[in-house]
């Protein structure tokens, strides 16, 4: 049984954004950083990806693990109540990034996920996100 009332559970969910989240805009400033250049939610690109580098043909997608059920993340779990609901919410959300990314990369692009959980590592996020863009490890003068 939820603990929260009809209404207050649906005001809580309404608050919770799909852009400009705060692990997106720790990602993109760490790009900026980074001296990378990008756009945001183009609209023109299947699912309007978080972080477009048009330079790169590539994508980055930052996803929380709760919503978007990272495998094996402790952030993965499910609620107790209406779990019928959750469960289809969840097999949605994920099969949209799928068919998504699929596209994205017919159309030429490469996909890079990061997920809520990896941002909490700096050093390492710096270096995957290097080593997906360009293949380079910690050659930028925002790594320390």
């Amino acid at each position: 049984m939820d603990k929260l009332s009809k209404e207050k559970r649906s005001w809580n969910m309404s608050r919770i954004r799909s852009e400009d989240t705060s692990p997106e805009k720790l990602v993109r400033s760490m790009l900026h950083g980074m001296g990378y250049r990008f756009r945001l939610h183009r609209k023109d690109l299947p699912g309007k990806p978080d972080i477009v580098l048009p330079k790169y043909k590539t994508v980055i997608e930052v996803r929380g693990c709760f919503w978007h059920r990272h495998k094996g993340c402790k952030e993965t779990t499910t609620p107790k109540s209406n779990q019928d609901f959750w469960l289809e919410k969840f097999s949605r959300n994920v099969e949209r990034d799928r068919k998504n990314g699929r596209k994205l990369k017919a159309l030429g692009w490469k996909v890079i996920v990061i997920w809520e959980c990896e941002i909490k590592n700096e050093k390492k996020l710096i270096n995957k996100l290097s080593r997906k863009i360009q293949g380079e490890e910690l050659s930028t003068k925002y790594a320390k």
